[in-house]
């Protein structure tokens, strides 16, 4: 797939997720392969208004390129400027974000409410794309609730407003992360437009992205919770789509050697206090499915330290070498 002039390389993209995400996150994803990745999503008008930590979220580096910025709201010209913005980090798109469940975001006519207000959506796509000289992409669901399943009909007023490519969520709003995933919806999104599309949903390993590029004719797939704590996850995908055989996940010292790593980053973008507490949520998932990881997560929800997470990783390979 190519995204403006960006040639992708591999399998999947690196989903846009609040509180993960992060240049941390990122860069890890990165290494191990991922096509490209998108930040977590950034508030357009806590942007425009000067807003710290807005624009903490927007910075991004050479060692996590390429890379997406991802922006919400819902006032068309609040977005265009957080667009231009955006643009001048060097990202090699701006995303827009229709279909965030979280009520802080969708309650507030954001996100997935968008969905409900497809001709908002619409004029929002186009405000950006005549904003910036770079491709604007949008993410959207399947739709609001099993009432209004509307992503094909969404997605053209996209495509006609400009939008470079869509990703859909097969899930509606009401849905949150709750199965099944429609795959239909993903297919047929494809077959109304011609612009890029990427599926989205319950991604885990090589069979599932298959499934999902198979099923539903897609250009591209992207994957969200699947990565957390297994940013190799990209590099098994590509693996797979090459080889045809899904390479086992790696040994424990090499996952604990990658969580200290990603936890490094975390401390040295985002100081010792701060990455420290951010780390208990990544530790609690690189351990997952490990032997004794229950009573590690005890361990891990005290981590105050980088030296409390290297003891801890050390317990953790010895548990697991018993």
């Amino acid at each position: 797939m190519k995204l403006g002039n960006t040639e992708l390389k591999g399998r999947a993209a690196l989903a846009p997720m609040a509180g993960i995400t992060d240049r941390a996150f990122r860069e890890i994803c990165i290494s191990y392969g991922a096509s490209y990745v998108t930040s977590e999503m950034i508030s357009a008008k806590g942007l425009t208004m000067g807003d710290r930590k807005s624009g903490f979220l927007m910075k991004i580096g050479e060692k996590e390129m390429p890379a997406s910025i991802q922006i919400f709201g819902c006032e068309p010209d609040t977005l265009a400027l957080a667009a231009k913005a955006a643009e001048q980090t060097g990202c090699i798109a701006v995303d827009i974000n229709m279909g965030c469940p979280a009520p802080k975001v969708a309650g507030h006519g954001g996100g997935a409410a968008l969905m409900k207000e497809p001709e908002l959506a619409a004029k929002i796509a186009e405000t950006c794309v005549k904003s910036v000289g770079i491709p604007v992409t949008c993410k959207i669901r399947s739709g609001w609730d099993e009432n209004c399943i509307n992503a094909v009909e969404l997605a053209r007023m996209l495509e006609s407003a400009g939008a470079a490519a869509i990703t859909v969520h097969g899930r509606t709003r009401r849905q949150m992360y709750a199965p099944p995933v429609n795959y239909d919806i993903i297919k047929e999104v494809k077959k109304a437009v011609k612009i890029p599309v990427t599926g989205n949903g319950d991604i885990t390993d090589g069979e599932s992205a298959r499934y999902m590029y198979e099923y539903t004719g897609c250009d591209h797939v992207m994957i969200g919770r699947g990565a957390l704590g297994r940013p190799w996850i990209f590099k098994n995908i590509n693996e797979y789509f090459e080889t045809g055989t899904m390479p086992p996940d790696p040994p424990i010292e090499e996952r604990m050697s990658v969580m200290l790593k990603h936890i490094e980053l975390l401390c040295e973008y985002k100081g010792e206090y701060v990455g420290m507490r951010e780390a208990r949520k990544h530790a609690g998932w690189y351990i997952k499915g490990m032997r004794g990881a229950a009573s590690f997560r005890r361990e891990i929800g005290a981590l105050e330290t980088r030296e409390q997470l290297k003891e801890l990783a050390e317990k953790v390979i010895k548990s697991c070498d018993e």
